[in-house]
C-alpha cells in the first residue's frame, strides 16, 4: 500500500485512537470522525482507513508493540495524542509545499465553497438526490422531505430550497432563466454535471456513503 506523502509515524497515535473511538473498530471512511481527521492532517479518509485495517490487523512488530502500549491504557493514549497535536508543525505538511495548491478533491468536497455560507459541495450532492425525488411544486419549505434533508445537513430548510431552485435552471426540461454567476450557482452546476447524466444508481449510492458523515450530528 502506498502511504501519503503527508504521513508520519506519529499519527499511529491518532489512528489508535480513531479506532478505539465509540463503536470500537475500523470506521467508514465517510464517516465524520474519519473525514474530519483526514481534514486535520490532509490525508484522504482512505488512507487513514486503510491505516486502521492495519492496526487492527496488528500488521507489523512495531503495531503490535503501539497496541500493547495503548489499547489498555487510554489515558497515557490520550495524553499522548495531546502532546502530538501541540507540537510545531502538526497537520501542516502541506506548508512544506508553499505557493502550491495542495487541495486534495476530498478536501474540496467537504470544505465551505466560499467564506458566506456553510454549503459544501457535499451538501450540494446530497440535495441533487432530494431534487430527483420532488416535484417542482413540492420544493418548498413547508415538504417533509425538504425538512428532513435541513435536519441532517444543519441548515434551514430555505437554504435547501434555495439549492433546489438552483438546480431548476440546470434542468433542461424546465427551461429556468439561467442565474447570475456566482461560486454557489458554479460549484452547484459541477455538481449536476457531474452526476445528470449517470446512472441513477451512482447517485445514489454516492450519497447514501456520504450522508454517512451526517448521521449522528443531526
Amino acid at each position: 500500500m502506498a502511504i501519503h506523502p503527508l504521513w508520519t509515524d506519529d499519527y499511529w497515535l491518532l489512528i489508535v485512537q480513531l479506532y478505539q473511538k465509540s463503536p470500537a473498530g475500523v470506521k467508514s471512511e465517510y464517516s465524520r470522525p474519519v473525514v474530519d481527521l483526514a481534514l486535520e492532517l490532509h490525508i484522504p479518509p482512505k488512507t487513514l482507513q486503510e491505516q486502521m485495517v492495519a492496526l487492527e490487523e496488528h500488521a507489523t512488530p512495531s503495531l503490535q508493540r503501539l497496541w500493547d502500549t495503548y489499547a489498555e491504557n487510554p489515558r497515557r493514549l490520550a495524553r499522548d495524542v495531546k502532546r502530538l497535536r501541540q507540537m510545531a508543525g502538526f497537520g501542516l505538511g502541506n506548508a512544506f509545499y508553499s505557493g502550491m495548491d495542495m487541495t486534495l478533491p476530498f478536501e474540496h468536497d467537504y470544505l465551505p465553497i466560499d467564506a458566506e455560507q456553510k454549503l459544501t459541495p457535499v451538501m450540494l450532492t446530497i440535495i441533487l438526490s432530494l431534487y430527483f425525488q420532488l416535484m417542482t411544486n413540492t420544493m418548498v419549505s413547508e415538504t417533509p422531505e425538504v425538512q428532513d434533508m435541513a435536519r441532517l445537513l444543519g441548515l434551514k430548510p430555505e437554504e435547501v430550497v434555495d439549492v433546489l431552485k438552483i438546480y431548476q435552471t440546470f434542468d433542461p426540461i424546465l427551461k429556468r432563466e439561467p442565474l447570475p454567476h456566482s461560486p454557489l450557482n458554479d460549484e452547484a452546476k459541477q455538481v449536476w454535471q457531474r452526476y445528470s447524466n449517470e446512472a441513477p444508481e451512482v447517485l445514489t449510492t454516492t450519497v447514501e456513503r456520504l450522508k454517512e458523515y451526517f448521521k449522528g450530528c443531526a
